[in-house]
């Protein structure tokens, strides 16, 4: 029998990626997001290479995620690969001048919609005593570094999770682990601009950043890992990059 693997955030960047290397293999997909229109531009793109099912919900929203989780038709409700991808940065913004609604769009989005959508798959998961869950991170969630304040707060509240998830699902057999990017060339720093592109665009000059399908590769390969092997917490930036505010660029 294929896995099936639900992915949040699946509409761009990482997500998206993984997606497509998931439909590689013939993995069902169960793809999450908000934007339908590109839900299903993806299942259209993959439907030849598997099964697919989107779910339109707001990770933010924790009746929208057991309504949607709990509407899987039976041929995809064993969701054996999790995949935590949804996340977003708002701003970047010394703490005494960060925008409260900012704050809350990142916990809630980070933390709470990482909360509710594992809640939600674990029902399945423990049941079956058995399953993956990756948990995308960020070597936010490993240093503060300056103005980024309550985006490294949520993302290293995510490294704690992930520790924790890994302990209390220990004796059902469930694997736990996070993948930690760096630097990707995404649409994350447009969102955190709030869609100035020259500014998100000065990001990622004048050095290779990681590209999507890089995250997307590493993530297919902790879960191909045999059932033995656990990769427990993975930390990967572009050459260029040696912290969060130590990058080598050529100009």
């Amino acid at each position: 029998m294929s896995e099936t693997a639900l992915i949040t955030g699946a509409t761009s960047g990482i997500g998206r990626e993984i997606a497509r290397r998931f439909a590689d293999e013939g993995i069902l997909l169960i793809l999450c997001g908000r934007r339908q229109e590109r839900l299903d531009a993806l299942e259209a793109e993959l439907s030849p290479k598997t099964r697919i099912h989107t779910l339109n919900f707001d990770v933010r929203n924790r009746e929208e995620v057991s309504q949607a989780i709990d509407s899987l038709p039976p041929e995809f409700a064993d969701i054996s690969i999790l995949i935590n991808n949804a996340g977003n940065a708002h701003g970047l913004d010394p703490i005494d001048k960060g925008n409260p609604d900012d704050w809350d769009a990142m916990l809630d989005i980070n933390v709470k919609g990482l909360l509710y959508v594992t809640r939600a798959v674990l029902t399945g998961m423990v049941k079956r005593a058995g399953g993956h869950i990756i948990n995308i991170g960020s070597t936010a969630g490993k240093e503060v570094y300056p103005m980024g304040n309550v985006y490294c707060a949520s993302k290293h509240a995510v490294d704690a999770l992930n520790q924790a998830m890994r302990i209390d699902l220990n004796k059902y057999g469930i694997r736990v682990g996070s993948v930690n990017p760096g630097l990707v060339e995404t649409e994350f720093s447009e969102v955190r601009f709030k869609g100035d592109s020259a500014r998100a665009d000065t990001v990622y000059t004048g050095y290779q950043p990681l590209k999507p399908e890089d995250i997307a590769d590493i993530v297919h390969f902790v879960v191909s890992c045999p059932p033995h092997v656990n990769i427990a917490d993975l930390v990967v930036m572009p050459t260029a990059q040696a912290s969060s505010t130590i990058v080598k660029k050529d100009r």
